[in-house]
């Protein structure tokens, strides 16, 4: 993992137009609906407010009144993986989704529009990892950054970053900037300079029962006790608290399995 986006004002605000390719929300869709409100509004402090109805059953998260997340309910018979999936900025979701088929991703879902708020995707990369794409209308997207319980950095944890580095650049137009070592296959995509995601490639150490996936991180206060306060709550550790060159990180699974990093970052 690489800094944080730097998009935020001095207050932690955001609401411009998100470049393409930057990512912009982040959804996650669920069985019990009620519950997953309990468990990150305990965590996060998260207050949450229905639509757009054209997706069903869904929420937007806000803290302090700004958008930070998406959470919608699954219908009963569907039996996906539940896992936060970070949406990239398009400025034509239609033409987005014929070149991720060209490039040899999938197009599972769209596109189709959430309401006046926007236009959609859903779709996964050649390697299989789900993402989503959004083109923005009256809804632009995350609108606060850089405090705790905002998504602070995505990552995708994959195979190996050679191939699907190409898809994504092919697709979104980022610069790439691998990290040059024998042992250590990572790869930081830029936006005009500005590094926005990244992909680590670790082989067979990725789990077999999840695949390639994007992994969201939130900022957290403080990592320590936002961990054990996901325990209190339901929800387990997958990988302790450790300090990393980045601020001090931790993977952690809410009640229904869906995984995220929590990450303290010192300014």
């Amino acid at each position: 993992m690489t800094e944080a986006r730097g998009s935020a004002g001095p207050n932690g605000e955001t609401h411009a137009r998100n470049a393409p390719g930057a990512p912009c929300w982040v959804s996650l869709m669920v069985h019990g609906l009620a519950a997953t409100e309990e468990f990150y509004g305990s965590l996060f402090g998260w207050e949450f407010q229905p639509g757009p109805q054209q997706l069903g059953p869904y929420v937007r998260a806000l803290l302090d009144g700004h958008e930070v997340a998406g959470i919608g309910q699954l219908p009963p018979d569907r039996h996906l993986p539940v896992a936060w999936t970070p949406y990239l900025a398009s400025e034509d979701v239609d033409l987005t989704a014929e070149t991720v088929r060209l490039c040899g991703g999938t197009v599972g879902v769209g596109p189709l529009d959430a309401g006046d708020a926007g236009r959609l995707v859903i779709g996964s990369d050649p390697a299989g990892a789900v993402f989503g794409v959004w083109q923005a209308a009256a809804h632009l997207g995350t609108s606060i950054a850089g405090v705790p319980g905002t998504p602070a950095w995505h990552e995708l944890l994959t195979f190996e970053t050679t191939s699907v580095a190409k898809f994504y650049e092919t697709v979104f137009g980022y610069e790439e900037e691998p990290v040059v070592s024998a042992d250590f296959d990572y790869v930081t995509l830029h936006i005009a300079g500005r590094p926005v995601a990244g992909l680590h490639g670790v082989g067979n150490a990725l789990p077999r029962d999840r695949g390639p996936h994007w992994m969201t991180y939130f900022e957290a206060a403080d990592t320590d006790e936002a961990v054990a306060l996901v325990v209190d709550l339901g929800g387990h550790v997958l990988k302790p608290p450790h300090d990393s060159a980045h601020g001090r990180v931790a993977t952690v699974a809410d009640p229904e399995g869906a995984w995220f990093s929590l990450i303290h970052v010192e300014r």
